[in-house]
């Protein structure tokens, strides 16, 4: 077989190739053009016009389905 020279090699490789990944995979350098985008993508920054417009549509919505007291009786 290869030996005990071989064996000092496997574990080496077994070791050494999960923290070179960790290390190379936690760089937030890397990643933060990425997570900013993504972040930005699912919640979008507030607009104000748009916010106005739902607010309206939330309102007019409530007066059309409101119930008066005059209509249960």
């Amino acid at each position: 077989m290869g030996g005990w020279k071989l064996e000092v090699g496997k574990i080496a490789m077994y070791v050494t190739f999960p923290v070179i990944m960790f290390y190379y995979f936690n760089q937030p350098a890397l990643f933060e053009e990425w997570v900013v985008k993504t972040k930005r993508e699912i919640y979008p920054p507030d607009n104000p016009e748009k916010r106005k417009a739902l607010e309206e549509s939330f309102r007019l919505s409530r007066e059309k389905n409101a119930v008066s007291a005059d209509d249960l009786v």
